[in-house]
């Protein structure tokens, strides 16, 4: 009130605001025919919290009350009812060893990016990719297409790679799908090794290679072919990666095709290595 904000008194809070000062020891009473609509009103907040007073109305009018919208309105707005700001469901976020915006691969097997794509077979059921890049060599190193692909698949494609590759890689670089933050990849980032670098929650651009390279798979092959069944999608997909590691050129890699360009490397690697050797001794 202005008189207790301004610290006025009450014969001059009631001058300057142009009223009597009877209006001051006026207590409102509810309307007595208002009382048992008002207790419905708070019933029905109760058990429909995400209505509003128009379909409170609507409901009431339904129960054989005979009112306005109006009133109702009023009545709600009195009584403090009002829909509840809708909140975001929590998210699992997985926990990074190291930030994902500023880690950059500088040798093949540093990083693997992961990241899932989504298609359908000709009858319209869906196909489930998962694909891994390591950034540095930009070599697929694995497309999984299958229907469902869930924490555990993922394990074991990483646990194949680990095989062929021989080593896991120092980090993986991946969102925070329920795929990619479940038990079982933090399990075996721990065991294995390699460490955890989560993108932010709606950043893709934190995870660019795959994202690019997803990008590619949709335009040079999901979208030029129809596949019929899941096994003729399983073994298009893996030509079309065998194609891209060997004979696709890249151009950030000076137009050399990734496993080109990762051979060449390694052939590098080991001079400058044996250098360094004949030169320590």
């Amino acid at each position: 009130m202005l008189q207790e904000r301004l610290s006025l008194s009450e014969r001059r809070a009631c001058r300057i605001a142009g009223q009597h000062r009877s209006t001051q020891r006026h207590e409102p009473e509810p309307a007595p025919e208002d009382q048992a609509l008002r207790e419905r009103l708070r019933e029905l907040s109760r058990e429909r919290p995400r209505w509003g007073y128009r379909r409170a109305h609507a409901s009431l009018r339904t129960e054989g009350w005979s009112l306005n919208r109006k009133r109702v309105q009023r009545l709600w707005r009195e009584e403090g009812l009002r829909v509840p700001t809708r909140r975001r469901k929590r998210r699992r976020l997985g926990e990074s060893t190291v930030p994902a915006d500023r880690l950059r691969a500088e040798r093949p097997d540093q990083v693997w990016a992961l990241d899932f794509q989504f298609d359908q077979t000709a009858d319209g059921r869906i196909l489930k990719l998962l694909h891994v890049v390591d950034e540095h060599t930009r070599e697929a190193l694995a497309i999984r297409c299958e229907r469902r692909i869930d924490s555990d698949a993922t394990v074991a494609v990483l646990e194949g790679l680990l095989a062929s590759r021989g080593g896991a890689p120092q980090h993986i670089r991946c969102d925070n799908g329920p795929e990619l933050t479940a038990n079982a990849l933090r399990d075996w980032c721990r065991f294995s090794g390699a460490g955890a670098a989560y993108i932010e929650p709606g950043s893709p651009w934190q995870n660019p290679y795959v994202e690019s390279f997803g990008s590619r798979v949709r335009e040079e092959l999901l979208s030029q072919e129809l596949f019929a069944t899941l096994t003729e999608a399983q073994v298009l997909v893996e030509d079309w990666r065998a194609d891209y590691n060997e004979r696709r050129p890249h151009s950030a890699l000076g137009m050399m095709a990734p496993a080109r360009f990762a051979a060449s490397w390694r052939r590098s690697d080991r001079q400058i290595k044996r250098l360094s050797l004949e030169v320590d001794r």
